[in-house]
């Protein structure tokens, strides 16, 4: 009995020597204190321990004084990270965990002053790299939601879609109002669909709202030519000009139209030609033949070979023929002829041909059918 007594005691012994090592500490706690930098507490922020382990992750939260507290850390190495609204403040990789607490403090001034130094810095230095870093950062995500909805305008105006075009350019310009190239393409899409509108007061608004995007495209595009001009800048505001002016015609503002066609040809001289031929299209249109006369005379000047503007030439001096009250006779203006021929010389089967000939006959002038061959006297017009 003796014997059995001892053994159970001995046994109760090992038991009780066994308890500690069941309920030893097996788990670490972390704790810390954020700081900006400023050297003010952090509030709110989150704060993540991601064991490199097991992958475990344990987010914490600052309080009121950018204290973050926690038990029950499985020991390891963790990568830990801090942010804020979604944006990331710090990061520290490598941090061993044990057993114990451990104080994990993050104060981004002394961090930023100790970077600086490693680098060669000042922390003033050093700062204006990282808001440089950030707003290159911020530029490169407005950039491409700019891009995103400006490919879709683009081809919804290639698809005759011009109300898609407008709602993607106008969201576009609420996110960054300060991109020419936007406000030219709205105007584009304007332009566009005015023409295809039904209501007189619509087209007449489209039409508006088209002059005043042209204007804010070269306003934007002129003040960024002054700060860093660019090889590029007068032909892109040629263009903007030359469409401004086919808008303002539109609207009835003739002379307008005419200076922004002015300005287009001295921007870019290059494209001179067509903007002087465009010039001549809206007075022929608003019935100021001698004006128009004059703007495809320097179409002419500035290409000798832009066959249209020689037969729009003829076509406005045909306005001008009289006819003589004796005879009945009709008396060409001067210089008719020569233009209508010249266009037939250089396009003989252009898509005028068959009018130019017409007008020839009409005033009973000279139709060259083969240049270098000959010519043939057109019969006068039967009265």
């Amino acid at each position: 009995m003796k014997n059995r007594i001892a053994v159970i005691v001995l046994m109760a012994l090992v038991v009780g020597l066994c308890v500690p090592s069941l309920f030893a500490q097996t788990t670490g706690s972390v704790k810390g204190v954020c700081r900006d930098d400023q050297g003010n507490p952090i509030v709110g922020a989150i704060v993540e321990w991601h064991n490199t382990d097991n992958g475990r992750k344990y987010t914490l939260k600052t309080n009121k004084k950018g204290e973050y507290f926690s038990l029950g850390i499985d020991p390891g190495k963790y990568d830990l990270t801090l942010s804020k609204d979604g944006k990331q403040l710090d990061q520290i990789r490598g941090i061993s965990v044990g057993i114990d607490e451990l104080d994990q403090d993050i104060d981004l001034k002394k961090e930023e002053v100790e970077t600086a130094k490693q680098q060669g810095m000042t922390p003033e230095q050093m700062k204006q790299m990282q808001q440089q870093a950030e707003q290159a950062n911020k530029e490169k995500d407005v950039v491409k939601q700019l891009n995103q909805r400006l490919s879709v305008a683009n081809t919804a105006i290639q698809g005759g879609d011009y109300d898609t075009a407008i709602t993607q350019l106008t969201e576009a310009n609420q996110i960054d109002p300060s991109r020419d190239i936007l406000w030219a393409r709205l105007a584009d899409a304007y332009l566009g669909s005015a023409a295809k509108q039904t209501d007189p007061a619509e087209k007449t608004r489209r039409y508006g709202e088209a002059v005043t995007d042209y204007q804010k495209a070269l306003d934007l595009r002129q003040k960024a030519t002054q700060a860093n001009a660019k090889p590029d800048d007068p032909k892109i505001m040629a263009a903007y000009y030359n469409n401004l002016a086919q808008a303002e015609a539109k609207t009835g503002k003739t002379d307008d139209a005419v200076k922004a066609y002015d300005q287009a040809a001295q921007l870019n001289p290059a494209g001179a030609a067509q903007y002087y031929y465009n010039q001549g299209a809206v007075l022929t249109n608003a019935g100021r033949a001698d004006d128009a006369i004059a703007a495809f005379d320097k179409s002419i000047a500035a290409d000798p070979t832009k066959a249209e503007a020689y037969y729009q030439k003829g076509v406005n001096l045909i306005a001008k023929a009289t006819v003589d009250s004796k005879t009945g006779k009709v008396m060409p203006a001067p210089g008719t002829q020569e233009a209508l021929n010249k266009y037939l010389e250089l396009q003989p089967n252009g898509p005028f041909a068959e009018g130019a000939k017409s007008m020839l006959e009409s005033i009973g002038g000279t139709v060259e059918t083969s240049y270098g061959a000959g010519k043939k006297k057109a019969p006068p017009k039967k009265q």
